[in-house]
Formats: C-alpha cells, sequence, structure tokens
C-alpha cells in the first residue's frame, strides 16, 4: 500500500484513520506494507516559524483567499471537517494552525522510511498541526517532533541542511501526478487499485479483501491421482 499525502492535508489525517480501522479488521493485515509518499499541497507555501498566541480566524482567512470564498463559508467547511475527523477520533484545533512549507516535513519522511519509524513520524507530525498547532515549516520543531517519534536528532538535522531527501520527494509527487491523482490522499495498492480521497472504512476494506484475493494463487486441495482429464487421458 501506497499513500500519497501532505501533513498539512486536513482530510489526510482523516483518511489515514479511516484506512487504519479497515486494516484492523483485515484479517491479512500482518501481510501489508505501508509506504507514505511525499506530496506537496502547495510548494510555495512561506512558513510561519512560531507557534500562534492562541485561536485566530487567520486560517480561515488565508483559505478565504486561496479558494476564493466567503470567509464565513470558509468557516463552516473547517467546522465541518473538524466534526468528521471528531466523528474519526481526531481532535482538531486547525484555528490554532499555522502555515508551513512541507518539504523539509517530507524530507524527514523518507529517513524515518529507512529506520523503519515512518508511520510514528508521519502520525507525530501530523497530530502536532491539527490538534497542537506546532510549526511544521521550522526545522528544530520538526527534528524535535521526529526524535519524539524514533530518529535521531543529529542525523535529522544533517539531512535537512544537505536536503538530501528533496530529490525523492520531488520524484514522489512527479509519481502520484503521472498515476492520475489530482490531490490528496490518495491510496494505491500493489499498483493496481487506486483509491482518492478520504473514503469510508468500509470501501478501503473492501479493495484490500480483493486486492488480497487476486494477489494468492489458487490452493490445490486433492492430489495428483484425483479423478479428472488430462492431455494424456482420463484416470481410471
Amino acid at each position: 500500500m501506497e499513500i500519497w499525502s501532505d501533513v498539512v492535508c486536513p482530510w489526510c489525517y482523516i483518511g489515514k484513520r479511516r484506512f487504519e480501522s479497515a486494516l484492523r479488521a483485515f484479517e491479512h493485515r500482518e501481510d501489508v506494507e505501508v509506504e507514505w509518499k511525499s506530496f506537496e499541497l502547495d510548494p510555495t507555501t512561506r512558513s510561519v516559524t512560531t507557534r500562534a498566541d492562541g485561536p485566530s480566524d487567520a486560517h480561515a482567512r488565508k483559505l478565504s483567499a486561496k479558494i476564493g470564498r466567503p470567509v464565513e463559508e470558509v468557516r463552516e467547511l473547517i467546522a465541518h471537517v473538524d466534526a468528521v475527523a471528531a466523528a474519526e477520533g481526531l481532535e482538531f484545533h486547525q484555528d490554532v494552525s499555522v502555515p508551513a512549507n512541507t518539504v523539509n516535513a517530507h524530507q524527514l519522511l523518507h529517513l524515518a522510511r529507512e529506520h523503519g519509524v515512518q508511520d510514528a513520524v508521519k502520525e507525530r507530525f501530523l497530530h502536532a498541526n491539527f490538534s497542537e498547532g506546532e510549526p511544521l515549516g521550522d526545522d528544530d520543531t520538526l527534528i524535535r517532533l521526529a526524535a519524539e517519534a524514533g530518529l535521531d536528532e543529529a542525523e535529522s538535522r544533517a539531512v535537512l541542511a544537505e536536503d538530501r531527501y528533496v530529490d525523492a520527494v520531488r520524484a514522489d509527487v512527479a509519481e502520484a501526478q503521472a498515476l492520475g491523482a489530482r490531490g490528496v490522499p490518495f491510496f494505491v495498492i500493489d499498483r493496481k487499485y487506486g483509491i482518492a480521497g478520504a473514503q469510508p472504512t468500509e470501501q478501503f476494506l473492501q479493495v484490500l479483501q480483493r486486492a488480497w484475493q487476486e494477489s494468492r494463487p489458487l490452493t490445490l486441495v486433492g492430489g495428483d491421482d484425483a479423478e479428472a482429464c488430462g492431455p494424456e487421458g482420463c484416470a481410471i
């Protein structure tokens, strides 16, 4: 399972929870390998590197300007997303989220995959953004959060200083576009099934089951001496 998403995308966090619920219900979950792929919603974003002083309307106003819809309507949209998140057990506080360019967050997620802690780092970044208002565009913040999820601080700092995985991040984005993704989250199973958006848990489970069945060879029941006919004749 490859999942393209961004750490400042609310539907990506909701989709992560729904997929996880499906995975818990999938009897072959131990055989599912999950890889988080990079996707930048807006590579031109300029980061705010400090936490907000408290709840504000800045996020709604910024989003209003970006999508060209009235602020009051955007507030209602944000409230709707927060309610959907709550139904999945997530506590969103988007009124304290601050703008972040996420390329460095994605670089650390590539490092995390090499060390087997990618999901933990992904979860930490998402929670930090949507529930805590941490500035994910600040390198020191990213390094601290990644360390809390299992990465070595010195190695993380070196990765960001060298831009070690920038090319890998760009390649992930290009790959998503080549596969037909127009937004995130975008889930791909066995490079055969694509799921766009934070679909219901039931749909994730159905696709997991279908992909599993199609990837398994038939189990032969009976022996070679079964009563059957073949090119050389029939068993007697």
